[in-house]
């Protein structure tokens, strides 16, 4: 996701967007790609903490914890993901003010999560190699055989999406398919020195894999 510039009305509607569907799933938290929008921008509801953070830059503890992880893009399911414990997140609210959240535990988890989302990244590429494969299979399990699998391949652009759709329009998925895309998904390695992924690219992966939107 690109940068925010413009501190406008625009921006405030996407932040009173963002609150109002992570507070109707409900959620801890929501970032902007997941609706679609290629900004750096997430909300966040923790603990009856309510707020949102602008162009967020973090500041990570050394020292870490798993701990169950879910994600609205992922409904119904969660996977022990190491996180740091603690951090110092800095931005902006939607005003252009300068902010500071010192958060840790379910807060700094929060945090990571939904940053992770706007740098094209959801939570189970956090995992192993191994635990990714059987988190696909759950994926598949819960979501069913029209379930949406998206996965990072090398492409022109650097980082592309493949999609794997409905059984019917591509036939059944297997046990390889899902070791491939658990080797794969999102896997920074599969691009060369110069090449980067575009927002395009990261808002249509999270778009695609948020099943209810």
């Amino acid at each position: 996701a690109t940068e925010v510039v413009d501190f406008d009305k625009e921006l405030r509607k996407l932040v009173a967007d963002l609150t109002d569907t992570m507070q109707d799933a409900p959620g801890v938290g929501l970032a902007a790609p997941q609706l679609g929008v290629s900004l750096r921008v997430f909300t966040y509801w923790v603990e009856e903490e309510l707020g949102h953070v602008v162009n967020p830059t973090l500041e990570l503890s050394d020292d870490t914890e798993l701990g169950e992880e879910g994600c609205l893009s992922l409904p119904g399911l969660s996977f022990d993901t190491p996180r740091s414990r603690s951090l110092i997140a800095r931005g902006f609210n939607m005003h252009g003010e300068p902010i500071e959240l010192v958060g840790a535990d379910l807060m700094a988890r929060c945090v990571q999560h939904e940053t992770d989302h706007l740098d094209g990244i959801i939570f189970i590429d956090r995992l192993t190699p191994e635990e990714r494969k059987e988190a696909m299979k759950q994926i598949r399990a819960a979501l069913g055989d029209d379930a949406i699998i998206v996965s990072s391949h090398q492409s022109e652009r650097g980082r592309g999406v493949q999609v794997t759709a409905a059984a019917e329009n591509n036939g059944p998925t297997d046990e390889a398919t899902d070791e491939a895309l658990a080797n794969t998904i999102h896997d920074d390695g599969l691009r060369g020195e110069d090449e980067t992924a575009s927002p395009e690219d990261d808002v249509l992966f999270q778009s695609l894999i948020y099943h209810d939107v």
